[in-house]
């Protein structure tokens, strides 16, 4: 079964053409910039990229697009488009509404719209993919599979936050999470690359990248995890602040009579360890001048701290831990920041080995084997989970 999984931004069509028989990966790519004049396609296939200036003013002009290339008689991925038997999408938020990946009907298009005040960016770009698929690969089943859905298992006690009851009530303010297609996969994956059954393992997934969490997970499934009702909070990322004292919020609101709208903006694109380390917000750039600068130091050591008290918090909530997993951009290429995490929990037995721990990219364990707790980098897979959910959904 060939499946189409989609990941759509705000201006942007990530995509891979994905044989589900074998696992192949026929294609993929990303269309950038899509409204803007100066839209174009990356286009990959066959360890060969293209790269395409074509204006797309909507999903739906860019998806046209990804489809044609596809079929492209120079270097087709597919002969003809009835190859494609399913779409998977991904979409951000399904609030409390969706606990699994759903086909989609009208109804779960209208609902996705509902939780898209959780996630606007995002949500409402995924309907738009969703909509030209419909529109364009007339049907084929489309499959949506949710970032907040793995973490729908979390006990209310972790979820709830102590605020009037009747906010929750009226408006479902409570932590979702995120990320959750990422640690469903590489929870998965280790319990695989361990020969043990996932059931019996307690695991803490770290996804670090421009957006990090940290999630804690027990027989499988997750029981917390970092970020809450939206994806500020938790660890301080790269734009992104984490975790604060409310009364920071109001306090800066109130000295610099700043909007809601604005606050919001300045805690998402303005904050975290590039303003920390008043530096461009680009982890590798931050990290490179750690030994340089002052403000570097300390932005990626806030940074590397932190992730260790969150996975020694979710060792209290799991009652111990088994094996702990980095992901992500960060987490699967920066060696100096798993370095520094792991000696900030050498207290729980936990030992690296060093010259190992240098992998970038690469599934491999860098726990030497006298450590009391496994350690493993695993590249996150999304689009391959995603792929997984949506045969399911269709096989049902």
């Amino acid at each position: 079964m060939k499946i189409l999984v989609l990941n759509c931004g705000s201006s942007s069509l990530k995509y891979q053409l994905i044989d589900m028989d074998n696992s192949e990966v026929l294609a993929k790519g990303n269309y950038e910039r899509i409204g803007e004049k100066e839209a174009f396609l990356t286009h990959k296939i066959n360890g060969e990229k293209f790269i395409y200036h074509h204006g797309a003013e909507n999903h739906e002009s860019a998806l046209i697009e990804i489809l044609e290339e596809l079929v492209n008689k120079l270097h087709p991925a597919i002969s003809t488009l009835k190859e494609i038997q399913g779409v998977g999408h991904r979409v951000v938020h399904g609030g409390e509404i969706f606990k699994g990946s759903e086909l989609v009907t009208q109804d779960v298009i209208d609902k996705i719209v509902q939780c898209g005040e959780f996630a606007p960016l995002h949500n409402f770009a995924a309907v738009q993919g969703i909509n030209a698929c419909i529109e364009e690969l007339p049907g084929v089943p489309n499959v949506v599979v949710f970032d907040t859905a793995f973490h729908q298992t979390m006990p209310k006690e972790r979820y709830i936050y102590p605020i009037p009851y009747e906010y929750y009530e009226k408006y479902g303010i409570r932590k979702y999470g995120a990320h959750g297609t990422s640690h469903d996969y590489v929870s998965k994956r280790v319990a695989e690359l361990m020969d043990k059954d996932i059931k019996t393992l307690k695991i803490i997934t770290c996804h670090l990248g421009q957006g990090a969490s940290i999630c804690a997970i027990k027989e499988g499934k997750c029981v917390d995890t970092s970020m809450g009702l939206t994806p500020v909070a938790g660890i301080p990322m790269v734009t992104r602040s984490g975790d604060l004292d409310p009364s920071v919020v109001t306090y800066i609101m109130e000295k610099e009579n700043i909007a809601p709208k604005e606050m919001t903006a300045i805690l998402n694109k303005k904050s975290g360890i590039s303003a920390i380390s008043k530096m461009a917000p680009d982890f590798r750039t931050i990290e490179g001048e750690y030994l340089n600068s002052v403000d570097a130091k300390l932005a990626v050591d806030k940074f590397s701290l932190t992730i260790s008290e969150y996975i020694a918090r979710y060792c209290a909530v799991l009652n111990g831990v088994d094996v702990i997993v980095f992901t992500g951009g960060i987490g699967e290429n920066q060696f100096k920041v798993r370095e520094s995490i792991c000696k900030n929990l050498s207290f729980i037995g936990l030992e690296i080995d060093k010259e190992i721990n240098l992998v970038k990219s690469e599934e491999v364990k860098i726990s030497t084997d006298t450590s009391k707790v496994a350690v493993y980098v695993i590249p996150t897979d999304e689009e391959m989970e995603i792929a997984k959910q949506t045969v399911n959904i269709i096989n049902k």
